[in-house]
């Protein structure tokens, strides 16, 4: 296992629409296990395989992590989904505040579906349904926008994801005209 470098906006990795999994194998179980050693390390409950440039349909989530009742090996819930499928959302709405590995340090309320039943294939290539409410519907509905090419400030105002681009433009020709 290994942690890998993340994704940062502007790169325009981050709008590619990521490619199906055709078999799940050692080589998709090895990046679930680097993707869950990367989301651990950041921290971060959700991340997608394109955050750390891999171009394929994979999410792990662990909100397991936000709970701040339980010890360590408690807290963690992981849960890898490979090809999801969005294949139903509520009526009822539900508002919260996201950020983003990719987007660091910047948060902003989102409007989503309350709940959500996906549609995936586990890690021995099974197919898997459930059904997601709260937090966890909340993360499969943004890494699922990840694998489309989509970011959670596509949600938001024009003005305020214009401030955003904006700052992450700056930061990356500064960062690139410092040689880091």
């Amino acid at each position: 296992m290994s942690i890998r470098p993340l994704v940062i906006l502007p790169d325009n990795r981050l709008r590619l629409i990521s490619d199906p999994v055709t078999r799940v194998d050692a080589r998709v179980r090895a990046i679930v296990e680097d993707m869950f050693e990367t989301m651990y390390d950041a921290p971060g409950v959700g991340l997608a395989a394109i955050q750390v440039g891999i171009p394929e349909r994979i999410i792990t989530i662990d909100v397991g992590a936000r709970d701040s009742e339980a010890d360590e090996e408690e807290k963690k819930r992981p849960v890898a989904l490979i090809n999801p499928e969005i294949i139903g959302v509520s009526e009822e709405m539900s508002v919260y505040q996201e950020g983003c590995l990719s987007i660091p340090d910047y948060y902003s309320d989102v409007e989503r579906p309350k709940r959500v039943r996906v549609r995936y294939l586990d890690l021995n290539g099974e197919t898997q349904e459930v059904e997601a409410d709260g937090l966890f519907a909340t993360c499969v509905q943004h890494e699922v926008d990840h694998l489309d090419g989509v970011l959670f400030i596509d949600h938001i105002s024009k003005l305020k994801r214009d401030r955003v681009m904006k700052k992450f433009t700056k930061l990356a020709k500064e960062k690139e005209r410092d040689g880091a």
